[in-house]
């Protein structure tokens, strides 16, 4: 950085267009990474003096311009308080705190490197890119470390990270703490550790973990160390190889590696710093050094005298490299960024100036504050090509390297770059990575793993863990309906009303669409069994009409026995309108033409047994029932109970009529295809009729059981009654029970059930006598069993 600042202002110098007839000089003041030093050298600048004078110069003919640097935050944030009183500009080339962005505590303050909020920012990017949602931090506990570590954390909370330790490094007496911190890591299971520290606090820290060669970690650097040489001493290589970090932007600056080759003691006899470089890299004592910086001992004894003619371009580069002008760029830019400004206060013209009455300042005896105005507004192309200007907050864009130090087998290594972050307008920072460039140490081959737990795959979301960071979690199954399409996602996805999730629960499937069809085996057994009962109901039908003269037919009225078969075949054929899609029509139709079909057969059976009951009691010469011996009775009967539920039906479909619906509630995955009965109340009382109607043929029936034998039908009623009523009481349990197209099948198979009941008990005896046994289907026969006596 010294060198740089020398070549950089030679460079300005001999450039007769920037500074014409200008010379600019330079003094330069070690900090020694000491905050107290820093703000000692600030004051001997300002007042000229080997003893520093507050508020005072001694030398008023040779004002001081601006001041580069400090490198190190901690040193740049009281030199800033102090050049901020008198507004002179101060221009840092390595200092990152963001506090130093605060135009009101630091109104002098610039940079040529981003600030750490930038860096955090890029950080958090990067380790969210290699998928490193675990970290630990370590941190110098001064402004850089702490505030930089806090950025980290809170950039890293923002996109999902978590940091499982977050250790200080105090500035002194830290030989306790670095072993304590060893311990945490060696307790953690974190595998990304990121370094936040200044490199006097990282020195002794990285040395302690190479001792205990600790493995099994992947080292991620700052800004402030990244290009460091002092991290390459033997002991530590194999500790941080595979390290990966952010550097600051490297810039190529033409002449400048030629210019570094060409120091030698004999040259810059001035420059203190060459002599000590020369002895100490190549292992020599320089003869006009004041004292030989490199003592002999045992295993050397006396070192050899430098001869001069020792190569600076053989020298590896963990010594000196030439090639990574990172800090180095960032102070070139720094000094460059003066001499635009002087050059802007120098070609103003007078009456346009930015100063009070439009006045220019003077070269040679201008104010703090007038240069600071010029350096703030600064804007220009250097000479790698790239534009350097400041933000209102006196920061650079948020240019970084991506860097992986690695370690051959040779013993060499280098710095790779293997990606970079770019500031974006609108997106913030962009992070590109090569990952096919990367050396991994640490024992890992491969990008390593440091997660706190397992991500959830797709299907399954997040579920924080009580009393633990966001980044530790349970995977749980996305609940019914819901699917998760993502890795890790906190949330799950709702589908749409007509899809339903896959087994994995990853995709929205649209969902089945089922009713009761005729291509379904279901579907075709149930209109398989409608129709042959329906024949043989119609075979029935056509025996006694071939019959209807015998005494058999003629004994049991046989207008209401036709009537009845042809009821008991329409209650067959209703069940086929259940099947298949339903429609507007079949909705409507479904229920009202069952009810009112089977409140028929039931009417002509109730017609037929109080038919019976009236005629056996008739035959009482006194009985009062001899008027009501005839057809006007059953017919009447039939009629008025018939009447009935037609008038609850087409109440039915005035009022709230059934009509397609689909249902995409009742089972998962399906849209059920079903008639909405519109009003249950009304189908319920439509079946509580039925019901009311087949307790009352079945009393009458009963109470007729014990009539002589030519009257018995009433035996064969009652036995149809209890098939009827078991068939529909276990209906209704088994009908709520079901879901889609089940329902109607459970209804199909009760109307069938019910009906083949009344069919087999009251005609097939008949069709037994009038087929099989026709010598009983007489007269004489049912008269001899009319003349046995009651039973007592």
């Amino acid at each position: 950085m010294v060198l740089v600042t020398v070549f950089a202002i030679n460079e300005i110098n001999r450039n007769q267009e920037l500074l014409p007839n200008i010379t600019l000089g330079f003094k330069i003041y070690d900090s020694c990474y000491s905050e107290v030093k820093a703000l000692e050298g600030i004051l001997w600048l300002l007042s000229r003096k080997s003893e520093p004078v507050p508020n005072y110069s001694c030398q008023s003919n040779t004002r001081l311009a601006a001041v580069l640097g400090e490198a190190a935050s901690g040193s740049s944030l009281p030199m800033a308080r102090i050049l901020g009183i008198y507004r002179y500009p101060q221009i840092s080339y390595g200092s990152v705190v963001y506090r130093l962005s605060d135009k009101r505590e630091f109104p002098s303050f610039l940079r040529t490197v981003p600030n750490d909020n930038d860096h955090a920012n890029s950080l958090s990017k990067m380790l969210m890119h290699f998928g490193w949602t675990w970290t630990g931090v370590i941190a110098s506990d001064n402004d850089y470390g702490s505030l930089g570590a806090q950025a980290l954390k809170k950039e890293l909370t923002k996109i999902g990270g978590c940091i499982d330790f977050l250790e200080l490094i105090p500035l002194q007496n830290y030989t306790e703490k670095i072993l304590s911190i060893v311990e945490v890591i060696k307790q953690s299971t974190v595998k990304v550790i990121v370094l936040y520290s200044s490199m006097p606090q990282l020195i002794p820290l990285m040395e302690e973990v190479s001792f205990q060669n600790m493995t099994g970690r992947v080292w991620i650097d700052s800004t402030t160390w990244t290009i460091s040489p002092i991290f390459f001493r033997k002991e530590i290589w194999t500790t941080l190889n595979g390290t990966v970090g952010l550097a600051i932007h490297k810039g190529d600056i033409p002449g400048f590696r030629d210019f570094l080759y060409s120091i030698h003691p004999s040259i810059s006899k001035d420059d203190i710093f060459i002599t000590w470089f020369w002895e100490a890299v190549f292992h020599c004592w320089w003869p006009t050094s004041s004292m030989q910086t490199i003592q002999p001992n045992a295993s050397n004894q006396e070192l050899p005298m430098c001869t001069g003619r020792e190569k600076l371009r053989e020298l590896d580069t963990s010594v000196f490299d030439v090639y990574n002008f990172r800090l180095s760029y960032s102070t070139y830019n720094a000094v460059y960024a003066l001499a635009h400004s002087l050059s802007n206060l120098l070609s103003c013209i007078s009456g346009s100036g930015p100063f009070s009455n439009t006045t220019c300042a003077d070269i040679y005896s201008f104010q703090p504050y007038q240069l600071l105005h010029y350096v703030k507004n600064i804007n220009f192309r250097n000479n790698v090509g790239e534009d350097v200007f400041f933000d209102k907050n006196g920061d650079p864009p948020g240019f970084y390297d991506i860097l992986n130090w690695q370690l051959y087998e040779n013993g060499s290594n280098s710095y790779v770059k293997v990606g970079r972050v770019d500031p974006h307008p609108i997106k913030g920072q962009q992070v590109f990575i090569d990952e096919a460039l990367i050396h991994w140490g640490g024992g890992f081959t491969t990008v390593p793993s440091s997660i706190c737990t397992e991500s959830c795959t797709t299907g399954y979301r997040k579920a924080t863990q009580q009393g633990k960071q966001i980044c530790c979690f349970d995977c749980i199954p996305c609940s019914k309906g819901k699917i998760a399409n993502h890795t890790d996602t906190t949330d799950c996805i709702e589908c749409p009303h007509d899809h339903w999730p896959n087994e994995k629960r990853d995709k929205c499937l649209p969902k089945v669409i089922e009713f009761l069809s005729y291509e379904e085996p279901l579907g075709i057994a149930l209109a398989a069994i409608t129709v042959l009962f329906a024949s043989i109901t119609s075979c029935i039908a056509f025996i006694f009409v071939k019959y209807r003269d015998t005494p058999i037919v003629r004994a049991n009225n046989r207008e209401l026995s036709y009537l009845l078969l042809l009821s008991l075949l329409f209650c067959f054929m209703c069940s086929l309108i259940f099947i298949g899609q339903p429609m507007k029509t079949t909705c409507m139709l479904r229920q009202t033409a069952f009810g009112i079909i089977f409140s028929v057969c039931i009417s002509c059976i109730t017609a037929k047994t109080v038919t019976v009951v009236i005629a056996f009691n008739a035959t009482n010469p006194n009985s009062k029932l001899r008027k009501w011996v005839g057809s006007k009775t059953p017919s009447i009967i039939v009629i008025f109970c018939t009447i009935v539920q037609v008038v609850l039906c087409i109440a039915w479909l005035i009022l709230s009529p059934p009509f397609p619906d689909n249902n995409m509630t009742s089972q998962d995955g399906k849209i059920i295809i079903e008639c909405n009965e519109g009003s249950i109340i009304t189908f319920y009382c439509m079946l509580g009729y039925m019901g009311f109607l087949a307790t009352v043929s079945f009393l009458v029936a009963f109470l007729a059981r014990t009539l002589p034998d030519s009257f018995n039908e009433a035996k064969f009623i009652t036995f149809s009654m209890l098939v009827f009523a078991s068939v529909w009481i276990s209906f209704i349990p088994a009908y709520l029970s079901t879901r889609g197209k089940y329902m109607v099948a459970v209804e199909i198979f009760a109307i069938l059930s019910s009906s083949v009941g009344l069919l087999g008990c009251i005609f097939f005896p008949k069709c037994y006598i009038i087929l099989l046994k026709p010598e009983l289907n007489t007269k004489e026969n049912l008269i001899g069993k009319a003349n046995f006596t009651h039973k007592k």
